[in-house]
């Protein structure tokens, strides 16, 4: 099998790491090679987290270059605009629609952009725009964003939810377990 590519992206305390480490579970359950990589930029004070899934039946490196994602999973909507170079060009964007200002926008310093979704589909890319937050806030908790994103995009690479539900036993803690499950099955739905 091809190697394949996962990008998972979203701002700090989104869940964007728990996020990759499910999506690894799962992959490595169905016995690919899978190699993932994380970059927290500035994380704690809300700033960019990007996280690398490769998988396939033998992978090298954990690194995906610019143009080179199947599927960007992006937890906030200026973030899917922000790493879209990095999708393929026939890969799959699938966003949340929820809007997180960053500093510039608090302090008034620049505009949160208008219409991103529509400016990426005009830049030629396929785009599943989803509201997460209502999902997860359905489901019992806003924190549960990331699994509701999942859950979406599982839509459009392992549909099977029994496989999704053994890996999120696996990696979710046990208090949220509950809350989780049923933001995977609200996002997956749509």
């Amino acid at each position: 099998m091809k190697t394949k590519n996962v990008m998972i992206v979203g701002v700090g305390g989104q869940g964007s790491l728990l996020a990759s480490r499910l999506v690894s579970r799962l992959l490595m359950d169905e016995g690919f090679d899978v190699k993932v990589s994380e970059v927290h930029g500035m994380s704690q004070r809300g700033g960019s987290v990007v996280s690398y899934v490769r998988y396939g039946d033998k992978v090298y490196s954990p690194i995906i270059d610019r143009g080179g994602a199947d599927m960007v999973v992006s937890f906030e909507l200026l973030e899917a605009a922000r790493w879209l170079n990095y999708l393929a060009p026939d890969g799959l964007m699938v966003t949340n629609t929820q809007r997180i200002s960053p500093m510039p926008v608090i302090t008034g310093a620049a505009a949160y952009p208008e219409d991103l979704v529509g400016q990426m589909k005009l830049a030629g890319a396929r785009v599943e725009a989803f509201d997460a937050l209502a999902a997860a806030l359905e489901a019992g908790s806003s924190r549960a964003v990331n699994i509701a994103m999942i859950g979406r995009a599982s839509t459009f690479f392992c549909p099977d939810d029994e496989k999704w539900q053994r890996a999120i036993d696996a990696v979710v803690p046990k208090q949220s377990l509950e809350i989780n499950k049923r933001a995977f099955i609200l996002g997956k739905k749509g």
